[in-house]
């Protein structure tokens, strides 16, 4: 699988990833892009914020970098970093189908993405995602699965996926909303001809929802490769709009809150991989010290006070506006 090549980095930030949906498209719902991006959000200067991001992450250290067909132009500007820096060959590259990505470069869209798991959404963006990144596309994964999606039992579908499978692409899903565990259980019981489809699971996980965590660490045991999405909960467990307690510990730690809430997942033993979706070069900076960020048994357990019931923290995310 193609995170055995994290598994065998010497770095600290090699299991830290760097996620892209921040700097894909105009409009995302992470708090604070008024004052994280530039005031001309044009894909041509978008394209310069992510690839001095991705050239940030790889020179300290980061080697998964996660995208998917919904994030605006996510893939191409990936893409083009890739051929301009042929000699990078020790990175993972993930990606995501299933949604539709329809903002047209605007962020006041009305809808700026639409969900759709059938056979013809993968065919059309898997010959999309191949015509960007081709060979380098390590992880393909269903973009958000729930369990009322078709892609769980789909049988022409899953041919599809373990057909790419035998091509050498992992294949794995992603997860939102109040029902992951269920989700993650869910998928980890689809086989195709007697064995597991799935290789990898990615998931919200993080100190106001870590509800997902037991599956999590199921599919860990299961062999899934485990990546962590939204850690800071998209802002709130960052700045100043980071609860007192995540504040005062990280006062404690000398280092920031977003640093904290990423080094309380790094500590999980089935996490292979925590994304920070940084936007500014001095985020993914902040981000990257969780990696050494050192947290005694007294500071997680008043980090375990964060908890919110899930179906209020999926309330409030489905609140944030996208800006």
């Amino acid at each position: 699988m193609p995170f055995a090549r994290l598994t065998a980095a010497t770095t600290p930030t090699a299991h830290i990833g760097l996620g892209l949906a921040a700097v894909g498209r105009p409009g995302y719902i992470n708090l604070g892009r008024d004052q994280d991006l530039p005031a001309d959000r044009s894909p041509e200067n978008l394209l310069a914020r992510t690839h001095e991001l991705l050239d940030a992450a790889y020179a300290q250290g980061v080697r998964y970098f996660d995208v998917a067909r919904s994030y605006g132009r996510a893939e191409a500007f990936l893409a083009e970093w890739l051929h301009a820096r042929p000699a990078v060959q020790d990175v993972v590259i993930g990606s995501k189908w299933g949604y539709t990505y329809t903002a047209d470069w605007r962020t006041d869209a009305e809808v700026h993405e639409v969900k759709d798991h059938s056979v013809a959404t993968f065919d059309r963006q898997r010959t999309e995602t191949g015509m960007l990144l081709g060979e380098r596309l390590d992880l393909y994964q269903i973009h958000s699965l729930t369990t009322d999606s078709p892609a769980l039992t789909d049988t022409g579908l899953h041919a599809r996926l373990a057909a790419l499978a035998a091509e050498g692409v992992t294949v794995g899903f992603s997860t939102s909303g109040p029902a992951q565990a269920d989700t993650v259980r869910a998928a980890l019981a689809v086989t195709v001809d007697g064995a597991p489809l799935f290789r990898s699971v990615q998931s919200t996980y993080n100190l106001l929802d870590p509800s997902v965590g037991e599956a999590l660490a199921e599919a860990h045991e299961a062999g899934l490769s485990v990546i962590v999405k939204e850690a800071v909960a998209n802002g709130r467990l960052a700045g100043s709009a980071a609860p007192a307690p995540l504040r005062d510990i990280a006062e404690e730690t000398g280092t920031t809150p977003d640093a904290v809430a990423l080094a309380a997942i790094l500590r999980r033993p089935w996490a292979t991989v925590v994304l920070s979706g940084a936007a500014t070069a001095v985020q993914l900076s902040a981000n990257l010290h969780a990696a050494v960020a050192d947290l005694g048994d007294e500071q997680l357990e008043r980090l375990a006070g964060l908890r919110e019931e899930p179906a209020a923290y999926w309330q409030q995310r489905a609140k944030l506006p996208w800006s």
